[in-house]
């Protein structure tokens, strides 16, 4: 791997550490001010909203500036979103600016991947930044429960200075000013992000004109017999782990009675599941292995069912590492073979756009029907149960409308196969 590689690594890690330390922040934050529980669950789709919103912009943007530039930009707004949860702005409001600003990362996170490194090397470094991804979603999640627990808050909450009242009055503040800290240090490894002498593509002065561009890139994923494949899985995939995160806290408050800071150590022990999923893949998979792993995510809906079964801590560790490790196997080879399509068919930033849109959209979906249903009064294991209704019977879908374009469209998905297998792709 390149230099810089290590760099975008270290940059992303403490970026998505922060995020996830936020969310389980911002849930103990809502709790403690005696929120409705829809509220809790609302955080996911918030998260995602200017995701779905911006997704036409994004991708011009992250291709009209080197990339590091916009990392840096976006984790300024993150601190931003931080600052208005601190000084007393709705935590849901200021959880939706965090997202803006993971949405403006994300197309550049991605993007100088296809600009950095040949397509033989993508997966490698798809399971390196997403097995390191999900380590910070392990580290993320502990971090925030630590911070707004019992032994640290309190420590935190010691701190005095003089002459300065800062305002901080309760666990869930003191977290997110150590947060903003964690941010800012995302932010310099940004600055150190060299540059790919990648061609910048300049973003359109007329906002507007952006709208029918990124339809056309939409549509064109869409089309492209191995793109559409991998692109609804991806966006599956994604939309059940974006809300994984809330449904095991809820899970472990309903089956175990755990509280948060409890609570968001089996959220890592997800994380560690999804983390040897994704090391494994990234070693045993090609870039053109993607679309046979389909058949975990039906695996995947059934595992999410029997979850509401198990009552004791002992045998819910195993099984949702088992769970994690499905999803992390699944999404490497399939985020891969994405990555390498949008790049050849739009550019990366505008196809890792596309990706998000719809990623998040079903994060979005996914999360305001099971928002809904809480605030209806729908049982918490009912809610879960249909949760996984739904992935199982999309999955088998896709599976079904792979199987077809083997058949149907057979030349074209062996020549794009191949394509995949033998473009070295050196930028």
């Amino acid at each position: 791997m390149k230099r810089g590689f290590f760099t975008i690594m270290s940059a992303q890690f403490f970026s998505s550490l922060a995020d996830n330390a936020l969310f389980v922040t911002a849930v103990q934050l809502l709790r403690s001010s005696h929120a409705p529980e829809w509220q809790q669950a609302a955080l996911v789709p918030m998260f995602a909203l200017f995701y779905v919103v911006l997704a036409p912009f994004v991708g011009a943007f992250a291709d009209s500036m080197p990339k590091g530039k916009v990392m840096l930009l976006s984790n300024f707004i993150k601190v931003l979103g931080c600052l208005f949860m601190l000084f007393g702005s709705h935590p849901l409001l200021a959880y939706a600016i965090v997202g803006l600003g993971a949405a403006a990362y994300s197309p550049a996170k991605y993007g100088i991947l296809t600009e950095l490194l040949p397509a033989s090397q993508l997966v490698k470094a798809n399971g390196w930044i997403e097995g390191l991804t999900i380590a910070s979603i392990i580290l993320g999640v502990l971090l925030g429960g630590q911070l707004v627990g019992p032994v640290i808050a309190p420590w935190l909450l010691a701190f005095d200075f003089p002459l300065v009242d800062t305002g901080v009055n309760n666990a869930p503040e003191a977290a997110i000013c150590v947060l903003i800290f964690v941010y800012l240090l995302a932010a310099w490894f940004n600055t150190h992000i060299p540059l790919t002498g990648v061609e910048m593509r300049p973003m359109s002065r007329r906002v507007t004109s952006l709208l029918p561009d990124f339809w056309a890139c939409n549509v064109r994923l869409w089309r492209d017999k191995l793109g559409q494949i991998s692109l609804a899985a991806t966006t599956l995939i994604w939309g059940v782990a974006g809300n994984l995160r809330f449904i095991v806290l809820a899970w472990a408050a309903a089956a175990l009675g755990y509280s948060v800071t409890q609570a968001s150590a089996l959220q890592g022990v997800v994380a560690i599941g999804m983390a040897a999923g994704a090391v494994v893949a990234s070693m045993r998979m090609r870039l053109e292995d993607g679309p046979r792993v389909i058949t975990l995510g039906i695996v995947m809906g059934i595992l999410i069912i029997l979850l509401i079964f198990i009552t004791n801590v002992w045998v819910a560790a195993p099984f949702l590492i088992l769970l994690g490790a499905l999803g992390g196997f699944l999404v490497v080879p399939m985020n891969a073979l994405l990555q390498h399509r949008g790049h050849n068919l739009m550019g990366s930033g505008r196809s890792i756009a596309v990706q998000n849109f719809n990623e998040q959209a079903c994060i979005l979906g996914l999360g305001a029907a099971y928002s809904l249903s809480t605030g209806l009064g729908l049982p918490t294991f009912t809610a879960i149960t249909g949760f996984g209704l739904v992935i199982a019977g999309f999955m088998w879908l896709i599976r079904r409308w792979h199987a077809r374009n083997c058949v149907v469209h057979q030349v074209e998905i062996e020549h794009l196969l191949s394509i995949a297998r033998n473009d070295k792709f050196e930028v």
